[in-house]
């Protein structure tokens, strides 16, 4: 999972950033933006089958299946202070950091998935490739979450 950061000379809409030691502080915020995003999507009726899925290209966030589909989940989350929004900061928009090269990427880890043999795939209708933004407030709170169907 990249992280979009303001340009040079630009301050970050959510205050300073935050010092990374080794990319945990980074690695944490992506995996609690990815239970979030599975217990939604599982509340809206579909079943996780992975979770940060590898293949030779990289890796997939979440794979989902329910209601005659078969859903590739791209996940991205962004950490937002809430005296940063107080003060009226822009509002975080995580899924502005979807670009098409992104895109490109997760069908060819989708087709990837899709053939591997080892593992048995459920029966779809549809594959659709959803993508879901995460914004976490200070205390570590959900602020917002968007999920978008059928994203590309």
């Amino acid at each position: 999972m990249s992280v979009t950061r303001a340009p040079k000379g630009h301050p970050s809409p959510c205050g300073p950033e935050r010092p990374r030691v080794h990319g945990t502080p980074r690695l944490a915020l992506g995996r609690q933006g990815e239970d979030v995003a599975a217990a939604h999507l599982t509340r809206l009726g579909y079943r996780v089958l992975a979770r940060n899925a590898r293949t030779r290209q990289g890796e997939i966030d979440l794979i989902v299946a329910g209601h005659g589909s078969l859903v590739f989940v791209e996940v991205k989350t962004r950490r937002c202070s809430v005296a940063a929004r107080a003060r009226g900061a822009p509002a975080i928009e995580p899924l502005a950091a979807l670009r098409p090269r992104q895109r490109v990427r997760l069908r060819r880890l989708a087709a990837a998935w899709m053939a591997d043999g080892g593992v048995p795939r459920p029966a779809a209708r549809e594959i659709r490739f959803d993508a879901v933004g995460v914004v976490i407030d200070a205390t570590g709170r959900l602020a917002r979450l968007d999920h978008v169907e059928a994203a590309w």
